[in-house]
């Protein structure tokens, strides 16, 4: 793994402080109207623990004029290390992870989506289990802790605890949020994966594929969760939740 190191000298003892690069990778897909406001949330964030943090832009060849307002902010923020990457056709939001999972360099790997659903603000309350040394992958649960979650459908509640159900039975976990967009993951297990999924069957893909890993430690951690309705831009529909069962049944059996 990449890191660097500083040294501090303070009457002859000496303290080590290990700097670890969290990637965070932000797929985006017509996110003209927010991608600009992620950036910026992002840009702010100050990690805890000798973190600092790398963004990765992955545009799945979106129609609007979301690579323009990526290339802005980058002219306009030197400072930042941020890379942009682009798919010549749409090929998903699975697909544009994976490009982002390869050319991230960190040692740790966490997915912000475009669409201000969830706050970078939290990506501390991930990291803690990892630098208290408990985990290697943490997933940020919508449904547990006592953070602002938005009420909106009641029919898209259902079907994330019964596909969360289903994973967990196939995978032998006990997750509360399988299909959470909030994933961090210690960045040479998942690259080690081979990922198929090219839409939202990253989900239980990753989650089947990393339960697998031998002496894997797996925590979760309560988030807040800000959803967006279809009028706001929400893309997932029904048909992705069947997609996603067949998901966790395919990989969970070892495909």
């Amino acid at each position: 793994m990449k890191m660097g190191c500083n040294i501090i000298s303070h009457n002859y003892w000496f303290t080590y402080i290990i700097l670890m690069k969290l990637s965070v990778i932000v797929p985006a897909y017509n996110e003209e109207k927010t991608i600009i406001t992620v950036l910026e949330k992002l840009k702010s964030v100050e990690l805890v623990g000798g973190f600092w943090k790398e963004i990765v832009v992955v545009n799945d060849c979106s129609a609007d004029n979301t690579e323009g307002k990526v290339i802005q902010f980058i002219a306009e923020n030197p400072q930042i290390e941020i890379s942009y990457f682009k798919h010549d056709i749409n090929r998903g939001k699975g697909a544009a992870l994976h490009t982002g999972i390869r050319k991230a360099s960190g040692d740790y790997i966490i997915v912000q989506d475009a669409d201000l659903e969830y706050d970078p603000e939290e990506f501390n309350i991930l990291l803690k289990p990892v630098i208290n040394g408990y985990a290697d992958v943490v997933y940020g649960s919508r449904f547990m802790g006592g953070r602002p979650h938005r009420i909106l459908f009641f029919w898209h509640t259902i079907g994330n605890k019964f596909l969360t159900f289903l994973s967990n039975m196939f995978c032998n976990l006990n997750l509360s949020d399988m299909e959470t967009c909030y994933k961090l993951f210690r960045a040479d297990l998942i690259k080690g994966l081979d990922l198929q999924e090219k839409r939202f069957g990253f989900e239980p893909e990753v989650t089947a594929k990393i339960s697998k890993i031998p002496k894997i430690r797996i925590y979760e951690v309560g988030v807040s969760y800000y959803g967006r309705t279809y009028e706001e831009g929400k893309k997932i529909n029904w048909k992705d939740g069947f997609r996603a069962i067949y998901c966790i049944l395919r990989y969970g059996l070892g495909s």
